[in-house]
């Protein structure tokens, strides 16, 4: 691994900056907060516009080509700008499934969509014990006579559902976990908005009444589904731990700015030893959550072997150090952390909601333990 960017990288990670800064500056981020599905479809758009929607998959599929590593450069400056909307969910999720469980004629109708922005999706997985494991995938398809299937059951916290204009739903046809493709409007599938910490992004309850899916809409049935959704889920964990990355470094730069500004006793704040800790500390796990972040994407994007381990590795750091770069910042800002003008407070909930997206870090350091065990 190389420890610096490239020229073409930095080339990607300077427009990136430059474009979610100017297209997601935080009143416009604040706006869409307030709208009913914290997104804009002309921002989207736009998205598709750059190449971004289409970031990591083949051109065959009006992708663009590049690898994960240049993903992460881009999803750390969407953290930075507090980006809203369907990326993880739709590209990385959605999208990673696609190219690896459909067919030829599937990706080429779907996963080109999707590049193409003219498409929203999600994956539904989890279910009422709220685990990431495989193993606790619980809603079933009956296979009927005709050769379509019936789903019945709930989804729980499914990202973004509310807007995706097909769902690939995880279930159990008899004792195999496969994946469906599901149109939001099949008849007797519902969304119900949930709470949610994070105010740019909308989690939702999809129940299944009886909902038939016909057969060619059948992605893949046992190891393949299984291992299109870990791949799915490793993708989708790199790329939401580099944009915890963005939040973090903006969380910093909000803080010693603050720190800068605001006086006691006729002095700075920033010239106060206790507070220069405070931001040190951020610093501190900033970096470390960039550097494993970096390494897990590099690890997937050379598909080596210890790519998990890596993954679960970055994950659970970050999970924590975003969580603790928040504490930290509102401390240094005392009361003013908390207001509703202050930026601080929104980086939190993102924080809070990224450290459970999945897997917290338990979960993730059970898996590195397994992986170990494993071997």
């Amino acid at each position: 691994m190389h420890f610096g960017l490239s020229e073409t990288q930095q080339t990607i990670k300077k427009s990136a900056k430059e474009f979610f800064s100017a297209e997601c500056p935080m009143p416009e981020v604040r706006r869409l907060m307030e709208t009913e599905h914290a997104m804009d479809d002309a921002l989207w758009k736009k998205f598709a516009e750059q190449g971004w929607t289409g970031i990591i998959f083949p051109e065959s599929y009006d992708g663009f080509g590049l690898g994960i590593f240049e993903m992460a450069i881009a999803l750390e400056e969407m953290g930075r700008a507090l980006v809203p909307g369907p990326f993880i969910s739709t590209v990385l999720l959605a999208g990673t499934v696609l190219e690896r469980a459909g067919s030829q004629e599937q990706k080429q109708k779907y996963l080109g969509a999707i590049c193409r922005g003219e498409a929203k999706s999600t994956v539904a997985l989890l279910e009422r014990s709220g685990s990431w494991n495989l193993d606790s995938v619980m809603v079933r398809a009956k296979h009927q006579d005709d050769g379509s299937y019936t789903i019945s059951g709930d989804k729980l916290f499914v990202t973004d559902a509310g807007i995706a204009d097909f769902l690939l739903v995880a279930v159990r046809i008899e004792d195999a976990v496969a994946l469906l493709l599901v149109p939001s409007d099949a008849p007797g599938l519902t969304k119900t908005l949930m709470p949610g910490v994070d105010l740019t992004r909308r989690l939702y309850q999809v129940s299944f009444n009886k909902v038939n899916v016909p057969a060619a809409n059948l992605l893949a049935r046992g190891p393949k589904a299984r291992e299109a959704l870990e791949a799915a889920l490793d993708v989708a964990c790199v790329g939401l731990t580099a944009e915890m990355v963005g939040g973090m470094q903006r969380l910093l730069d909000i803080t010693v700015e603050y720190a800068k500004t605001r006086k006691q006793f006729g002095k700075p704040i920033g010239t106060f030893q206790a507070v220069q800790h405070q931001c040190a500390d951020m610093l501190f796990l900033l970096e470390g959550a960039r550097s494993s972040a970096y390494y897990a994407a590099w690890m997937l994007s050379e598909n080596d072997p210890g790519a998990k381990a890596a993954v679960s590795v970055a994950k659970a750091y970050a999970s924590e150090g975003y969580r603790d770069a928040g504490n930290k910042s509102i401390q240094v800002q005392g009361g003013m952390g908390f207001t509703w003008e202050n930026d601080a407070h929104l980086f939190y909930r993102r924080a809070k909601a990224s450290e459970l997206a999945f897997g917290d870090a338990t979960f993730h350091r059970e898996r590195l333990a397994q992986i170990i065990i494993d071997k």
